[in-house]
């Protein structure tokens, strides 16, 4: 399982969407391999989803995480106006940076 992040940006005044993550999860094909969607707000920038995905691969599941974000801003009603800033894994720190 990968957790891939998606940051969205929000259309200005935008309501807040307390059902996003079901919003996503509806909007979601057997083949994104979507196990879970955690929804992180207050960031200034906008709005950022931590995908848990199933894939074969990191680079096949930042490709789901890509895809299922553009259908839902681009086909869901309540995310018209929205828009996909960046898509995909985060890298974590570790003492292995440094040699």
């Amino acid at each position: 399982m990968y957790l891939i992040h998606v940051r969205l940006r929000a259309p200005a005044e935008a309501p807040a969407l307390p059902d996003l993550a079901a919003i996503v999860y509806a909007c979601a094909e057997e083949s994104d391999g979507l196990e879970h969607v955690s929804v992180h707000t207050g960031a200034a920038e906008g709005l950022t989803l931590g995908l848990f995905l199933l894939g074969d691969s990191l680079a096949a599941a930042e490709d789901s995480a890509a895809r299922l974000s553009r259908r839902a801003v681009e086909h869901h009603p309540d995310l018209l106006g929205y828009g996909v800033v960046a898509s995909g894994a985060v890298l974590v720190p570790g003492p292995w940076w440094d040699a």
